[in-house]
C-alpha cells in the first residue's frame, strides 16, 4: 500500500497533498476489505444456522421478536414484513439461502484475504465478484426498493473503484520494482 512520506521542517508543497490523500484512500481500503471480510464471515453464520434452524423454528423465533412491538403498534412495517416473509418460507428457499450464503460468504473471505495478502490475482476477481452482486442488486432495488439495499450497493460500487485503484497501483509498483 502507499503510504505518505515524511516531510521537511519546511513547508508542504502542492505535491505533498497527493501522498497524505494516498495514504488516507490506502487505509480506507483496508478498512472496507476487512469490512466487507467480516460481512462474508457473517454470511458463513447465517448460511449454518439456516442449515441447523428449520423454517419453522424461524417462524416461531421471529414472532416470539415482534410480539411486543405488534401488541404496541399492529401495523408496525417492520415487524409485519418480517412476519410476512417468515411465514412463507420454505424447506427449499431455506436450503437455498443457506447455500447461497455460505458460497458468497466463503468467497468473499477468500477474496479479501488475498487481496489484503496483495495477491494480485484476486483484485480482477473480487472486482468480478462485486460487479455480479451489484448487477443484481440493483435488479432488486428496481423490483422491491429497499434502502438499505441501495447503501449496500453504494459501498459496493466504493469498493469496486477502490480495489480497481489498488490494483492498477500494485501492478505499477510490480513493473517498477
Amino acid at each position: 500500500m502507499l503510504t505518505s512520506g515524511g516531510r521537511s521542517g519546511q513547508g508542504a508543497s502542492a505535491s505533498s497533498a497527493v501522498p497524505a490523500e494516498s495514504a488516507l484512500l490506502d487505509r480506507t481500503f483496508r478498512v472496507s476489505l476487512i469490512l466487507k471480510g467480516l460481512d462474508g464471515v457473517l454470511e458463513l453464520v447465517g448460511g449454518v444456522l439456516l442449515l441447523l434452524v428449520t423454517p419453522r423454528q424461524i417462524g416461531d423465533l421471529v414472532r416470539f421478536l415482534t410480539q411486543h412491538e405488534l401488541a404496541q403498534d399492529p401495523n408496525d412495517v417492520v415487524a409485519n414484513s418480517l412476519l410476512h416473509m417468515t411465514s412463507s418460507l420454505s424447506a427449499s428457499a431455506s436450503l437455498f439461502g443457506a447455500i447461497y450464503l455460505l458460497l458468497h460468504g466463503l468467497v468473499k473471505i477468500v477474496l479479501v484475504w488475498a487481496v489484503l495478502k496483495d495477491k494480485l490475482w484476486a483484485y480482477p476477481w473480487m472486482i468480478a465478484f462485486l460487479l455480479v452482486f451489484i448487477a443484481y442488486q440493483t435488479y432488486r432495488i428496481l423490483v422491491a426498493f429497499s434502502w438499505g439495499m441501495v447503501l449496500l450497493t453504494a459501498f459496493d460500487i466504493f469498493i469496486v473503484w477502490i480495489t480497481w485503484r489498488e490494483y492498477r497501483l500494485q501492478r505499477i509498483r510490480r513493473v517498477n520494482a
